[in-house]
């Protein structure tokens, strides 16, 4: 009688591993498959973001910049962008050159020759801005000029959205620049 109860416990153990297998093993791959969500690369929502227009408010003299942010992440998320308002462009560290549409305006190769170069359609920037202070191979740090945080939430994946951003009163007689100085994007919840 000794044996053959040794015997059903070996069936037993056996019979309860193997649903056990059968119950956790599922489970174990879901989780390993599903893994964590897809991670942005850091530095790509200034990508996604640019100026799209720069004027002042002819009530209140303060410089408006229009925003745009196209969702490149394949799930919806909220854009946080610093546009940066100036009374010229920034030149870049290399060459003492204008940067973006500023560079064509100042070389004499605009694009469209029935605008007066420094016009306030040529000063729309790009989405890049000079380096920050402190960086390695500039002599003197940039000038930073105003800067203003604009939020975007609610960008679903491939949509564009827009929103206009209010800058500081601007002095007369001057034309501004408008540009993005930094963004993050942020998954939504």
């Amino acid at each position: 009688m000794g044996v053959v109860a040794l015997k059903w416990q070996g069936w037993l153990v056996a019979l309860v591993f193997v649903a056990g297998l059968l119950v956790f093993a599922p489970l174990g791959l879901y989780v390993w498959a599903g893994g964590a969500p897809a991670a942005r690369p850091a530095g790509s929502a200034r990508d996604d973001v640019r100026i799209s227009g720069c004027r002042i408010d002819p009530a209140s003299r303060r410089v408006v910049a229009s925003v745009e942010a196209v969702n490149r992440f394949p799930g919806p998320g909220a854009y946080v962008v610093t546009v940066e308002f100036r009374d010229h462009p920034t030149p870049d560290p290399g060459g003492g050159q204008a940067s973006g549409p500023d560079r064509a305006a100042a070389s004499g190769s605009a694009g469209a020759p029935d605008r007066a170069p420094g016009a306030a359609a040529d000063r729309v920037a790009d989405p890049v801005v000079a380096p920050a202070a402190g960086v390695s191979g500039s002599a003197a740090p940039a000038v930073m000029g105003p800067q203003v945080l604009v939020r975007i939430p609610g960008v679903r994946a491939g949509a564009a959205e827009h929103a206009d951003v209010l800058g500081p009163v601007w002095p007369p007689a001057t034309v501004p620049w408008c540009g993005i100085a930094a963004a993050d994007f942020t998954l939504a919840p």
